[in-house]
C-alpha cells in the first residue's frame, strides 16, 4: 500500500530526477512544495496539467501546494527548452494571463481545505520591487559565471548562432530568487518542475544552502512524448487548452479518446487519480477487448469532468455520439460546427427552405450526397439516407426551415460515416 507521495509519483512513472533526501523529506514531513508557470497565454494548456495534478497528488498527501504565477519571470523569458528568445509581454498582458489561469487552477487544486489549501502567488509582486544594485549584490554574487555557463538550458542556446541575451540569461537569477524568497516567506522547501527545469530549480537550492544555511530539495518530472514522436498536447489544429472557448468541450473530450493505444495506460498513470487497482483493470480491459476502448473513454471522461463539469461532459459525449448516428437535437450551433467542421460542407440560401420547402432529393443532389435525383431516390430507399441523424424513409417528402438545426444546419449522412453539413444563410 503507497503511504507517501513519492511512491505515488514514483509507481505512475513521473519522476525523472530529484536531489537526495527528497523521498525521506516526502515520507515524514509535511511540507510546503511550490510548481512555476509562465502566464505567457491567457489560459493553460494540457501540457501544463502534468506538474499541477502533481503538485495536486502532493495535497492529498498533506503537503501545501503553491502554484506560482511567473509574473515578473515571465516579462523576462526562460531559455529552457527554447531554441529562440520570446517575444516579451507588456505587465498588463501578464495580468491579465494571470487572472484568466486563476479560475483552471481551482479545478486542480482545492483552495478551500482548511488543514493544507493550495496557494496562488504571482512573482511580480516581490520581482518587480527589486533593487537591482541589492540583487546584484545579495543574490548575484553567490552565482559563477561558470556556473551558469554549465547549465543545459544555457549551453543549447549559445550553440546556436542567434545565442542568448543577456535578459534570458539571468533568469536563473530570478528563479532562484523566487525559491528563497518562498523559503523565506512560506517555508517552502521543495521545488518542482518539468525534467527541463532541472538546472534553474537546483540553483535555487544552492542560493538557499550558501545565502540562508538552509537546506531545500528539488525534483522533477518526466517530460510527457507521444508514442508517435509527434509533441504531447497538440492537434493538427493548434495547442489543446483548458479555456472551453479556445478549445470545446468535445474538441478536449476527443483529445483524449483519441489517445495512441500505446499511449493510454501511461496517460491514466500521468493525468487521473485512479488507483493501482482500477488502472490494472482497464490495461487488462485493453489487452482483452481492445475495441472497446474503455481506457480511452474512462480517461476522457475522467480529464472532461475535472476540467470542464459534468454538464460539459454528458454534451461532449453526446456530441461525441452524434458522429456516429447519435442524438442531434438539443444541442447548439456552436456544437453543431464544432462537430461537423471537417466533413464537407455547403451552403443553402434560407429562401430555398421558406415555405414548401426544398424537395429531399433536391437537396442531396445539391449537397453532392447523390449524383442524380435517380441515386437519390434509390439510396432513400434502401434506407441509406439520413436527415439529422434520423432515417429518411420518404423520397417524396421536402426539407423545410422546421428541419434547420438551431435555423442554421441539416446534417445529411449517406450510409454510416458519409457526413454533409449543409449551412442555411440569411
Amino acid at each position: 500500500m503507497i503511504t507517501n507521495a513519492f511512491d505515488e509519483l514514483k509507481w505512475r512513472g513521473l519522476i525523472f530526477d530529484h536531489i537526495e533526501g527528497v523521498p525521506e523529506l516526502l515520507a515524514k514531513e509535511k511540507v510546503t512544495v511550490y510548481n512555476g508557470f509562465d502566464p505567457t497565454a491567457d489560459s493553460l494548456h494540457v501540457g501544463h496539467t502534468i506538474p499541477l495534478i502533481a503538485l495536486a497528488r502532493l495535497q492529498r498527501f498533506g503537503h501545501t501546494p503553491i502554484a506560482l504565477a511567473g509574473g515578473g519571470t515571465g516579462m523576462i523569458g526562460d531559455p529552457s527548452g527554447k531554441s529562440s528568445e520570446r517575444n516579451l509581454l507588456t505587465r498588463e498582458q501578464i495580468e491579465y494571463n494571470v487572472s484568466c489561469i486563476k479560475k483552471q487552477l481551482a479545478h486542480l487544486l482545492d483552495f478551500e481545505v482548511k488543514s493544507n489549501p493550495a496557494m496562488l502567488l504571482n512573482n511580480a509582486d516581490w520581482l518587480l520591487e527589486l533593487n537591482l544594485v541589492n540583487f546584484l549584490r545579495d543574490t548575484g554574487k553567490h552565482f559563477t559565471v561558470n556556473y551558469m555557463l554549465a547549465k543545459d538550458s544555457v549551453k543549447t542556446r549559445l550553440e546556436r548562432e542567434e545565442g542568448l541575451s543577456f535578459t534570458e540569461f539571468s533568469y536563473m537569477l530570478l528563479q532562484s530568487y523566487d525559491f528563497m524568497h518562498l523559503y523565506d516567506t512560506y517555508g517552502c522547501r521543495l521545488q518542482t518542475g518539468g525534467s527541463d527545469q532541472w538546472g534553474n530549480i537546483v540553483a535555487g537550492v544552492e542560493l538557499i544552502r550558501r545565502a540562508r544555511g538552509g537546506s531545500a530539495y528539488a525534483m522533477v518530472y518526466n517530460l510527457l512524448t507521444k508514442a508517435d514522436g509527434t509533441k504531447f498536447g497538440k492537434t493538427e489544429s493548434g495547442s489543446v487548452w483548458l479555456d472551453p472557448e479556445k478549445t470545446s468541450p468535445f474538441r478536449f473530450y476527443q483529445f483524449w479518446l483519441n489517445t495512441d493505444d500505446r499511449d493510454v495506460i501511461k496517460n491514466l498513470k500521468y493525468f487521473t487519480f485512479f488507483t493501482q487497482e482500477e488502472i490494472a483493470a482497464l490495461e487488462a480491459s485493453l489487452a482483452e477487448r481492445p475495441e472497446q476502448r474503455e481506457p480511452h473513454r474512462a480517461l476522457a471522461r475522467d480529464m472532461t469532468a475535472r476540467l470542464h463539469g459534468e454538464t460539459a461532459l454528458a454534451r461532449a459525449e453526446q456530441a461525441s455520439q452524434a458522429l456516429f448516428g447519435g442524438e442531434i437535437t438539443g444541442l447548439s450551433a456552436a456544437e453543431i460546427a464544432d462537430i461537423f467542421s471537417d466533413v464537407p460542407s455547403c451552403e443553402l440560401p434560407k429562401t430555398q427552405l421558406e415555405g414548401p420547402g426544398l424537395p429531399l432529393v433536391d437537396l442531396l443532389v445539391l449537397a453532392g450526397v447523390a449524383k442524380s435525383k435517380g441515386e437519390a431516390r434509390r439510396s432513400i430507399a434502401e434506407g441509406g439516407i439520413n436527415l439529422n441523424n434520423r432515417r429518411a424513409a420518404d423520397a417524396a417528402r421536402s426539407v423545410t426551415l422546421g428541419d434547420a438545426l438551431e435555423g442554421r444546419f441539416i446534417v445529411l449522412r449517406k450510409g454510416r460515416k458519409n457526413y454533409t453539413l449543409v449551412k442555411v444563410l440569411d
